[in-house]
């Protein structure tokens, strides 16, 4: 990484460089407040996923309009996190190894830490670290509500589970995780509703066994972007873990609303500053945005001036517009923004954020957990 920033304060969109992030901090700003409200209104705890934005800077952001804390996948995001100021981060992963135990736990002499665990193996590890420099670690179980990625089965496997935390020394049961990611994306609004539904439902058998064994269940975490409604509406979440809906994607929007319409709850805030390095009128044009300046994981950006242009698979360094006739020219140098695909993995490619208000850099913000992370 070199020290060099992609901009300076005060800036015109036209001078900044590209390939860049752009935060359009109007756009921004209007998201968090809404799903702020959102949150409010139904009576309900806010914790976003801080694996969306990777910044302590949007974290404190999105807890001064409301938010309880933030989310994260990794013990590196934890880190940033908290380091970064963020008072209150909850891992909704879970995790296995000595080493990311002992990390965890140091985090909890600066800030309110949580985590999940699925197996024995995972609690005793946490237990382990927790128990050596004497605290008691929030331990989330974390139950497959129908997304069949990490998680126990609902019911008697989450509260067997739940039972041996409460019994296990520097650890205490603090509720259950419950998030549906495979929903996220389903484009019907009515499938997306039922998937949901099923995932409450889930939930609903494990608190009945949480509670057949006296286990109070104080936290039930969960919900995305694309459903956050349903698991608000559901009466059985306590808290609520939308990430990618301050930004909103190329891939989001492509989900549909109850009218049979596009999600437009929330607003494009997020784009990559591209230049045409290259073209053929008629034909092509050539951009310097390709697989390393964006994630396409979830299918290829969209121009956000020009959104019915076809984009074609990218290289590693170029991105390929098809022009036609009836397409506009796009001469050597001409700029534009993208919505990316996909905005998580986007961001993890960058060092910074360009945010802009009013058409002029306002800030730079760092991505200051990007990467993997050990």
């Amino acid at each position: 990484m070199t020290d060099r920033r992609p901009a300076d304060t005060g800036m015109s969109l036209a001078e900044i460089d590209t390939p860049a992030l752009l935060l359009d901090l109007d756009a921004f700003d209007r998201n968090v407040a809404r799903m702020a409200r959102a949150a409010a209104d139904a009576g309900l705890a806010l914790r976003p996923h801080a694996k969306t934005h990777k910044s302590p800077v949007i974290a404190q952001r999105q807890m001064a309009a409301g938010a309880v804390g933030v989310c994260c996948q990794t013990v590196n995001e934890a880190e940033a996190l908290v380091q970064g100021g963020v008072g209150d981060v909850h891992l909704s992963n879970v995790m296995a190894g000595r080493r990311k135990a002992e990390r965890l736990v140091a985090l909890t002499r600066l800030a309110r830490v949580s985590c999940c665990a699925d197996s024995d193996h995972g609690v005793a590890e946490l237990a382990q670290a927790a128990c050596a420099v004497g605290v008691i670690l929030p331990v989330l179980v974390e139950v497959d509500v129908g997304h069949g990625r990490c998680g126990v089965p609902p019911g008697e496997p989450a509260a067997e589970l739940a039972a041996r935390v409460a019994d296990t020394e520097g650890v205490r049961f603090a509720g259950l995780q419950a998030y549906h990611g495979g929903a996220q994306h389903i484009r019907d609004h009515q499938a997306r509703q039922d998937a949901i539904g099923q995932a409450a439902n889930a939930v609903r058998r494990s608190l009945a066994a949480l509670d057949r064994r006296s286990l109070s269940c104080p936290i039930v975490t969960g919900g995305g972007t694309g459903t956050f409604p349903f698991e608000a509406a559901s009466g059985v979440f306590t808290e609520l873990q939308p990430g990618s809906y301050i930004f909103m994607d190329a891939d989001y929007a492509r989900n549909r609303d109850e009218t049979g319409g596009p999600f437009q709850a929330f607003e494009h805030s997020l784009f990559l500053w591209a230049t045409v390095i290259s073209t053929r009128p008629g034909e092509r044009a050539l951009l310097d945005v390709g697989h390393k300046a964006h994630g396409g994981d979830s299918g290829p950006f969209v121009v956000a001036d020009h959104p019915n242009l076809i984009v074609q698979p990218a290289g590693d360094e170029h991105g390929t517009l098809v022009l036609g006739p009836d397409t506009p020219s796009f001469p050597v140098g001409t700029k534009l923004r993208l919505i990316p695909g996909h905005c998580d993995p986007t961001v993890n490619l960058y060092d910074w954020y360009v945010c802009l208000r009013n058409g002029q850099v306002a800030a730079l913000w760092p991505v200051a957990a990007r990467g993997p992370g050990p």
